[in-house]
């Protein structure tokens, strides 16, 4: 048998403390590799697996080969890596996750372009208003309004800052008058993301350096943005939205900010994906494109102005 193979399966049999389950991930019979476990014994003249009617343990000279097989299979592993990410075309399923509103306005109107450039990747797209665990979940990428992920094997790129704005439509602004002062809002009926950061109490800071906490009261909320930002289309009140979702409502006049010179704790926008030394070609080129999208259509600077 190739040595590889041997230490593939010794590595397994190590981990699963079964050699028929180790034979089954690897896909041999239990004969295959009963032989096989053998012939590496008899080559090295050690005894690594001490074998009981109920499970399989490792010796002490097991231990110790176990944890530099270990480290070598890594750094094989890690070589293809290099060579694939390098030398072969960029391909296979591309799993990414964010909120429905990003999914909808950044990632799908640029996916025809990306199809293009990279035809063999494939993708799964998972519109998710919550937090999924990369590593459990196979996620390859994930774009999050967070500084820091709490896993520290998932790595992060930032993308953009954007500031989280009060608008109404022009509807409901005629009728119940644009408020002048933080005050004012208590008279209005506001729609609020109930996913935010303490949705109900609102930090403002102004211009002048003042400081302004307010509790509101919400006439309706959501955990989709798009739910709100629909509602507040249709004048039923004042949204308090990030400008990457309302941006273009805000552009086309179809929202109206109120309260600007008052300022709510911004967002940073990040790539969230498995921090490997080497990343699968196929994540690294979304994440290099999604990156030169953002710088290419200026976005920071429109959202943050």
């Amino acid at each position: 048998m190739d040595r590889w193979n041997q230490f593939e399966l010794f590595v397994q049999v190590a981990e699963l403390g079964s050699l028929s389950r180790a034979a089954e991930a690897l896909g041999m019979s239990n004969a295959a590799a009963s032989r096989c476990l053998a012939a590496l014994e008899e080559r090295l003249g050690a005894r690594l697996v001490e074998r009981s009617t109920r499970r399989l343990g490792l010796s002490q000279m097991g231990e110790a080969f176990y944890r530099q097989c270990k480290a070598a299979l890594m750094q094989m592993k890690e070589a293809e890596e290099i060579v694939n990410a390098n030398a072969v075309a960029p391909g296979g399923m591309l799993r990414v996750t964010s909120s429905l509103s990003f999914c909808m306005k950044h990632i799908s109107p640029i996916l025809p372009r990306f199809h293009k450039l990279y035809p063999d990747i494939t993708l799964d797209l998972m519109a998710a208003n919550r937090y999924v665990d990369l590593l459990d979940s196979g996620i390859d990428i994930a774009i999050r309004t967070r500084e820091f992920e709490p896993d520290s094997n998932v790595a992060v790129r930032r993308l953009a800052a954007t500031r989280r704005i009060l608008a109404a439509s022009p509807g409901y602004l005629a009728a119940r008058g644009v408020p002048t002062r933080l005050e004012q809002l208590a008279e209005h009926d506001l729609l609020v993301y109930s996913h935010a950061n303490d949705p109900h109490r609102l930090h403002f800071n102004g211009r002048n350096g003042q400081q302004q906490v307010l509790e509101i009261h919400s006439l309706m909320q959501s955990n989709d943005g798009q739910i709100i930002r629909a509602a507040a289309l249709e004048g039923l009140g004042i949204l308090i939205q990030p400008n990457y979702i309302i941006y273009d409502d805000v552009v086309a006049g179809r929202l109206v900010p109120v309260l600007d010179e008052w300022d709510l704790p911004r967002l940073t926008i990040n790539i969230a994906y498995q921090g490997r030394k080497h990343l699968p070609a196929r994540v690294r080129v979304f994440i290099d494109f999604l990156v030169r999208h953002f710088e290419e259509m200026d976005y920071e600077r429109k959202w943050t102005s």
